[in-house]
């Protein structure tokens, strides 16, 4: 029997933060490769509803940015069951992050056992004019707005990352040095996010863009209390169409 915490608001796992970060995430680095800590935290996303910042906040890009943790973040039922049962065959601690506002998204699922492989993307929309990187509820947000596109002539393909850490950089890359325009979608803020990873990635690489990346992020801001704020806080689908279409 292996352990899945779950935390329903990920704003309430800071209090784990010390057995996450200081013991589980070292154990097997610590103790020589001879000690396993295969734990599952399992932390939900809340947005929306007037939540407000102590209960609407993503720390993926916190958490990913700790040796000894692997962070997946689904965006498809598929996928949700098959990272939550990789995660927990994984020796080592995974941070499975998912969003309340794909909770009522339905599709096909085996009952089978089955594993979606951690530090893989996925191909959501294949496309020439440029590539829209994503993750969890905004990966959904990106396939919808590559469909719209699509009517008026552009052609973008869309990578769902499914995992944060590792990130699938193969795949990035490969996508970006055949559009050569990049569109990167994160649910979380700013500054020091999965955005900006991703873009220093392209850049090291020395890939060469048609124009400049364009970044589509959270201000760097806590989470309003007011629907009208929030509409204006959070990015959905027609964020993505605009940027797009400027990009292209």
């Amino acid at each position: 029997m292996r352990p899945v915490v779950v935390h329903p608001r990920v704003d309430f796992m800071l209090y784990a933060i010390d057995p996450i970060i200081n013991e589980a995430a070292n154990w097997h680095y610590m103790s020589g490769g001879s000690g396993n800590a295969p734990v599952v935290v399992w932390g939900i996303i809340n947005r929306g509803g007037e939540q407000a910042a102590q209960h609407s906040q993503s720390f993926h890009a916190m958490f990913a940015h700790i040796p000894g943790l692997k962070v997946v973040m689904p965006a498809t039922p598929y996928d949700a069951k098959g990272l939550m049962v990789a995660a927990i065959k994984d020796h080592n601690p995974v941070v499975f992050m998912d969003d309340r506002w794909l909770y009522r998204d339905e599709a096909v699922v085996p009952e089978k056992i089955y594993e979606v492989p951690i530090g893989k993307a996925a191909i959501r929309r294949k496309g020439s004019d440029l590539t829209i990187v994503a993750c969890s509820y905004l990966a959904r947000e990106a396939v919808k707005a590559a469909d719209e596109l699509k009517k008026g002539g552009i052609a973008a393909e869309v990578i769902d990352l499914r995992t944060i850490k590792p990130l699938d950089t193969a795949a990035i890359l490969r996508s970006v040095r055949k559009t050569g325009r990049l569109l990167i979608a994160d649910g979380g803020w700013r500054s020091f996010g999965i955005s900006a990873e991703i873009a220093a990635i392209v850049a090291e690489a020395g890939v060469r863009l048609k124009k400049p990346l364009v970044r589509l992020t959270l201000p760097d801001c806590p989470a309003p209390a007011s629907i009208s704020l929030e509409k204006a806080y959070y990015l959905h689908c027609a964020d993505i169409i605009n940027a797009a279409r400027r990009l292209a």
